[in-house]
């Protein structure tokens, strides 16, 4: 059940450990978007943040597999380490196609997409900082409410770019380079989406 046991606390400090990283990378690329310009370093730092996500995440698994008692079921918590690091992978790919795609310039739904990204991770790393606290606050609904509420504007942005993209580009190639950046960074709301359906649905099992 959820609350702190001496058994299962270090699997809150995990999951905090993993969302401070994640957010880091969120940070690097909203850096990467605020400041258009060294993007290749930019880029290779983000797969840094990368690699070591990674790492966390093979460290609470091997925590998990040798833990007597966890806070709720083994196979949840696996599954959200694994959607939680899917979303480092989606910001890492955001990144890498500015450099392959040789992006000069910024199209400004892109750059309001990757704001979006940094709120909804920034609001994820709240919610796990206080999931332990269920039963005692609504913080954490609240903070699931409020993911769902940028993804939906994040697919409202998105559709407009799209819509913006096919009504005044004319050279094919930027369109596909476009459409597809579009897609990853809707792709990296989403999961970050994925991650808090998951803890509501922690939830919903807990308090049954």
């Amino acid at each position: 059940m959820f609350g702190k046991t001496k058994q299962s606390s270090i699997f809150y400090t995990l999951f905090n450990e993993s969302m401070e990283k994640i957010y880091d990378a969120a940070l690097l690329l909203q850096d990467l978007v605020d400041d258009y310009t060294d993007i290749l370093a930019k880029t290779i730092s983000i797969k840094e943040k990368e690699v070591e996500c990674d790492v966390q995440t093979h460290k609470v698994i091997q925590t998990l597999n040798a833990a007597f008692i966890t806070p709720f079921d083994r196979d949840d918590i696996f599954q959200i380490v694994k959607e939680m690091d899917n979303i480092v992978d989606a910001i890492e790919e955001v990144a890498n196609r500015f450099s392959i795609f040789r992006v000069t310039e910024l199209r400004p739904e892109a750059i309001i997409m990757t704001g979006l990204i940094t709120s909804c991770v920034k609001e994820l790393k709240d919610l796990f900082a206080s999931l332990d606290t269920i039963g005692k606050s609504d913080f954490v609904h609240e903070q699931i409410v409020e993911i769902n509420r940028l993804e939906n504007e994040g697919d409202a942005v998105n559709r407009r770019a799209l819509a913006r993209l096919f009504e005044e580009e004319t050279e094919p190639v930027e369109i596909i380079k476009w459409k597809h950046i579009f897609e990853l960074l809707e792709a990296s709301i989403d999961v970050c989406e994925d991650v808090a359906n998951m803890v509501e649905g922690l939830i919903m099992k807990q308090c049954q």
